[in-house]
């Protein structure tokens, strides 16, 4: 086990984790510079016997007021994860780090299915705790639930075929209208932004300021890891996606929809353009990203499930967030605190509205 220090190890860890079936963009170094206002990044090496690299972890270390440090890895680990002894020795990095920012906990929440069992005995065993009760977004950081589509191997039409019939019309019908779609610059996530605030009022949720997206496309796109394109209708941009892609997925991150025009349906051909770009990148995976655990049709999520369900993908439920509390009273403390902050801010965006 190392960890990575030097830029010969930052190259080697994203030759890694870029080559790795488990790749994703959360893990990388570049996404972590995004974060680093807030977090600091440590990642931990799983070497074999001739040094070569077959695991890894990102970890973010972030002082929080009053308890101290604490850690936490966005959807690593990157390994076999039912190899206990590759397991371990990414452990046993995470333990030194505690060590050494004093940290109260390790989060990690792994994109690995719920019903894995044998993970689940490993990190037991490694003395991780399971916490796998969460069913809305605001119940962890990372959606536990989301919609994947598979499209190894697939052609534009077969992934087409596989969609619901009104999820095809739909596509067709924004074409139809005249609606166009362009890749943009840095300079169009202004309009992408002015659009998200839009968004972000009519579906109650809070908004990043511009300069976070400018930062994301800094670090991103540069190497073709994210893009920005909008809809287009008469001239005037009416919606927009942020898609991020890394490995052997794209990811769906960030989407906003004017309340104009939303009858010609350009969230569908923009869903549709990305799908096209991950099949030309002969991508495994096109992730939709989070929706509620709670189906049920009188939930306020439940359009956003209707709408990426209708593209074919597969309901996908993770494991949720195991963690290891290495002070587990002030850990303990920290949960109340975190979860009161949460429900706090709940009630201001909706009073608000």
């Amino acid at each position: 086990m190392r960890f990575v220090t030097d830029e010969d190890s930052k190259k080697q860890y994203k030759e890694f984790l870029e080559n790795h079936d488990r790749c994703n963009f959360q893990q990388s170094l570049e996404w972590a510079k995004v974060k680093e206002d807030n977090w600091k990044p440590e990642v931990i090496l799983a070497e074999d016997e001739d040094k070569n690299i077959i695991g890894s972890l990102c970890v973010w270390i972030r002082k929080m007021p009053i308890f101290g440090n604490i850690m936490y890895a966005s959807r690593g680990p990157v390994c076999d994860i039912h190899d206990i002894s590759v397991m371990k020795q990414l452990t046993e990095g995470a333990n030194e780090l505690a060590k050494k920012y004093k940290a109260i906990v390790l989060r990690i929440e792994p994109d690995i299915l719920k019903e894995d069992k044998i993970f689940r005995d490993v990190v037991t065993s490694l003395g991780y705790k399971i916490k796998d009760d969460a069913k809305d977004f605001k119940d962890e950081i990372q959606p536990r639930f989301v919609f994947r589509l598979d499209i190894k191997d697939k052609t534009e039409d077969e992934i087409f075929a596989g969609f619901h019939q009104k999820t095809r019309y739909n596509v067709r019908l924004a074409t139809r209208k005249g609606v166009t779609i362009k890749e943009g610059t840095k300079e169009d996530l202004k309009d992408f932004h002015k659009i998200m605030i839009e968004t972000g009022k009519r579906d109650g949720f809070i908004i990043r300021p511009l300069s976070y997206f400018e930062k994301m496309y800094d670090c991103l796109a540069p190497d073709n890891h994210m893009k920005v394109l909008m809809a287009y209708y008469e001239g005037e941009p009416i919606s927009g996606v942020i898609p991020i892609f890394y490995g052997n997925k794209t990811w769906y991150l960030y989407g906003a929809s004017s309340n104009k025009h939303r009858n010609l349906m350009p969230n569908y051909l923009l869903q549709w353009e990305m799908i096209k770009m991950a099949l030309k990148r002969k991508d495994d995976v096109y992730d939709f990203r989070g929706v509620s655990g709670v189906v049920d049709k009188d939930h306020p999520q439940y359009g956003l499930y209707r709408f990426k369900k209708g593209f074919g993908a597969t309901f996908t439920e993770f494991i949720g967030e195991i963690y290891i509390p290495y002070k587990p009273l002030k850990y303990k403390l920290y949960k109340f605190s975190e979860k009161a902050f949460r429900t706090l801010r709940q009630i201001k965006s909706k009073l608000k509205k």
